[in-house]
């Protein structure tokens, strides 16, 4: 299970530096599209966009994975260790279920959007773009869920 979880840790981490290489070489051929020949390329723009959303959520996941991600830790920082861990396990628990929410609402948002055959830009269909949506808050939610058992069975540290 670890060597599993592992390679997808590494598909993670790779996929955002690809994107975010992608994103900085696209990004620099339409300056100098802009600069050279007095106009940019259509298309950079618009997937410039869709690719800052991929990689915000994406970002967001890892910073779920590492337990990097935003929190208020004064109960943390005050409280004793039965304390911590029942703040753990509460925290942990809301966020999977937010997240959890999300997943679900965005999914059927991208349902809509295949079904009425929403565009994006040069005449791609949007659904496959809004994808990272669902999946990554569900994912972000079963990160959380594993994280609230961790934190009920002691095997986490919540400092």
């Amino acid at each position: 299970m670890s060597t599993l979880l592992r390679w997808l840790h590494r598909l993670e981490d790779g996929l955002l530096i690809a994107l975010l290489l992608a994103m900085v070489l696209l990004a620099g051929v339409d300056i100098l599209a802009r600069t050279l020949f007095g106009g940019g390329i259509g298309w950079i723009p618009p997937l410039l966009r869709v690719m800052v959303l991929w990689l915000g959520l994406l970002g967001a996941l890892l910073a779920t994975r590492s337990r990097e991600h935003i929190a208020i830790d004064l109960i943390n920082r005050l409280g004793g260790a039965g304390l911590k861990r029942a703040c753990a396990i509460v925290t942990s628990a809301f966020a999977g279920v937010v997240c959890g929410v999300i997943a679900w609402h965005s999914q059927e948002f991208v349902k809509l959007a295949y079904e009425y055959g929403d565009q994006a830009f040069s005449q791609l269909p949007a659904w496959p773009m809004q994808l990272i949506i669902p999946v990554s808050f569900a994912l972000m939610a079963l990160r959380f869920a594993l994280q609230t058992v961790q934190a009920a069975l002691g095997r986490v540290e919540t400092a």
